[in-house]
């Protein structure tokens, strides 16, 4: 087998959304799933103007559009009484990122990146189960024993990834949360449903979010709660006996949506800490195996797309690894730590109690619908380069990088 110029271990969203914007370079990508298939589970996703803003560079927008919902505001609820907080107009904050917020079905998205591997010529392998990496040289090393070398390995291997041991001494954090979720056609859900907003019900720990998916023919939702038993340190925590009692003081509309929820599986939150080196040689953590947060930001799967194109971005620049590596390490790690440290203060904001809540409802309420002070660091252009104008994000042209391939 010959050896490509990018090992990619990792084919969910940031492992094909990476090898995409390489194969873009003219480099030849190959990529390593363990399972049998390529596939994704759960349910819808939500991209910010960060992410579509990329989409668009990459030709694949239009697509996403046409496969997702474009909603016109999102909406934060009180979970107990129903009431109307605060909310984000999402043609304005288009106006003002040049980019849409865009719900899609995690499926649809990975789909558009896999046929854009395939199109692109990215070599897609299955069944290789990564249990080792080396750094120097770079190589990923599969349970069977083979060794698959490259001049640069990216692992995109997730929360439980294989090559973090490379960089710290380190396990998952549990939240005690769990989620469920659930997608309802819409012609099922017997109740009305506004499909033009993304709707998030705050309440005592626990949350409640719907919005519509695939041109508004599902209804996406998702229920999460901190579980007791996890609390309790007990090891079967998050069970469907916990959901329902989590939710049973809810506002009827969260209550009504409950039945709805996939019972048969769910998902337990974690993060890790963050770390600040990312790079070893030529081996380089990507995605969830680098900055896995928890959800309250909505930006796990927009950060592995967004360390996908800043590695392109930086291998296009300087025409040289090492340099490139460096550079993305250097721009990437401190925007990502920042993300997950307040995706776990926005989960303790959402999930407050007693007169926390009501001071936290007060605040909402008072909150100018045009202030995007706590969006512009996370949605704006600057936010993968801050040194940069908008300009870089011109798209790539599609011609071979000759500099880079030199050194194959």
């Amino acid at each position: 087998m010959d050896t490509p110029d990018v090992l990619v271990v990792g084919g969910g969203i940031g492992g094909l959304s990476t090898a995409f914007a390489l194969s873009r370079l003219g480099l030849r990508v190959r990529v390593l799933e363990q399972a049998k298939e390529f596939g994704e589970v759960g349910a819808g996703i939500q991209l910010a103007p960060n992410c579509t803003r990329i989409l668009d560079a990459y030709g694949l927008l239009d697509t996403a559009k046409a496969r997702g919902v474009v909603p016109d505001r999102m909406v934060m609820r009180d979970a107990v009484d129903g009431r109307e907080l605060t909310a984000l107009d999402l043609r304005d904050l288009e106006r003002r990122y040049g980019f849409p917020y865009l719900v899609i079905h995690r499926s649809d998205l990975h789909r558009l990146f896999l046929d854009a591997c395939r199109d692109a010529g990215v070599e897609l392998l299955t069944e290789q189960r990564i249990v080792s990496y080396t750094a120097d040289p770079a190589a990923a090393v599969t349970d069977d024993g083979t060794t698959h070398p490259a001049p640069v390995v990216l692992a995109a291997d997730g929360l439980h990834s294989a090559a973090r041991k490379h960089f710290a001494d380190d396990q998952p954090v549990s939240s005690a949360y769990v989620a469920y979720r659930g997608t309802v056609p819409v012609a099922e859900v017997g109740r009305p449903v506004d499909l033009s907003e993304v709707v998030v019900y705050v309440g005592p720990r626990c949350h409640f979010v719907h919005y519509g998916l695939r041109g508004g023919d599902l209804l996406n939702q998702v229920a999460v709660f901190e579980s007791p038993k996890a609390v309790a340190g007990q090891a079967d925590w998050g069970t469907p006996d916990e959901l329902d009692t989590a939710f049973a003081a809810a506002c009827p509309e969260v209550r009504a949506g409950i039945p709805r929820m996939w019972r048969d599986k769910w998902w337990r939150m974690y993060d890790r800490d963050p770390i600040s080196t990312w790079v070893d040689g030529r081996l380089a953590l990507l995605g969830d195996a680098a900055h896995p947060p928890l959800q309250y930001l909505a930006q796990g799967a927009i950060m592995a797309i967004e360390d996908g194109w800043v590695l392109a971005e930086h291998v296009k620049r300087l025409g040289e690894w090492d340099g490139a590596l460096a550079a993305y390490e250097a721009v990437r790690t401190e925007h990502c730590r920042r993300v997950v440290l307040t995706a776990r203060a926005w989960g303790s904001l959402w999930h407050l109690d007693g007169v926390a809540r009501e001071q936290r409802n007060a605040l909402l309420r008072n909150r100018a619908t045009d202030d995007y002070s706590f969006t512009d660091w996370l949605y704006g252009p600057t936010a993968l380069f801050p040194e940069d104008e908008p300009a870089m994000f011109e798209p790539i042209p599609l011609s071979a990088a000759d500099d880079l391939t030199a050194t194959r």
